[in-house]
């Protein structure tokens, strides 16, 4: 029988503010067995951007990536955010190993194209594969990886890549040695029926559900592709994608994809 593992994805307001992140924390460190925490951290990037005199541009959700603004996400994801989360962690007793897709080899991605439309999202990657054999054996190890949303090409270059791909990339690479659980964990209560109610949560969706929740607009935005990637997730051998708020990690809260 396989060891579970849960694949912990956080980032929006959770990650920017301490109170809200402790207590993500405190519920990440009750999660029982294996578990991996994947971090956003774009707010504090377009901050420190904007201090350095670097605008952020943002084309349908993604942050395009020039040489400047990839030394900033670089340092922001892959350094402050990332190394104040394994601290964090560390004092609560969470062995946690801070690292990026680059460190031993375990993301590998590729630039993102110029689209059909003329965008140049710039040094922005698109996940070709994660190692599930080196993330597996860290946890076996007892170690707690904490990903920051960075990849590279295997040509040295870093890549600014979306952390709900990578968490989805990183659950489907564990899924052939571990029975993995993907949660999805953000401000709202899970896929909202009314997006201004807390309490319309929709608790199961299965996929032609959600296609027809989509074509009536009940879902849009953001939650389009956190939804694209937890079906995907679910298609190459994830048990089960949850979504819910970052306050209750229990997964008896939210809404639940199988």
């Amino acid at each position: 029988m396989k060891e579970k593992v849960t694949v912990i994805k956080v980032g929006g307001a959770v990650v920017e503010e301490p109170a809200l992140l402790d207590k993500l924390l405190d519920g990440f460190s009750a999660v029982k067995g294996y578990k991996v925490l994947v971090h956003g951290g774009g707010r504090s990037a377009t901050r420190i951007a904007s201090r350095l005199g670097l605008e952020s541009r943002m084309v349908e959700g993604r942050r395009v990536t020039d040489s400047d603004m990839l030394s900033v996400v670089t340092m922001v994801y892959g350094g402050l955010v990332n190394k104040r989360i394994v601290a964090l962690l560390q004092a609560k007793g969470v062995n946690a190993l801070g690292v990026t897709g680059a460190d031993m080899n375990l993301i590998l991605a590729h630039k993102r194209p110029v689209t059909a439309a003329g965008v140049d999202y710039g040094w922005v990657g698109d996940v070709d594969r994660a190692d599930g054999e080196t993330l597996s054996s860290l946890l076996t190890r007892g170690v707690v990886p904490v990903v920051a949303p960075l990849t590279h090409d295997g040509q040295g270059h870093l890549l600014n890549t979306n952390a709900d791909g990578v968490a989805a990339q990183v659950a489907e690479a564990l899924a052939p040695y571990h029975e993995v659980t993907l949660t999805f964990a953000f401000e709202k209560a899970g896929v909202l029926l009314d997006s201004d109610d807390d309490s319309s949560v929709v608790p199961h969706i299965s996929h032609s559900q959600y296609l027809a929740m989509k074509e009536k607009g009940i879902v849009s935005g953001g939650m389009i592709p956190k939804l694209d990637n937890a079906f995907q997730s679910i298609s190459h051998g994830v048990r089960k994608v949850i979504i819910t708020c970052a306050s209750d990690l229990s997964g008896t809260a939210g809404t639940t994809l199988e």
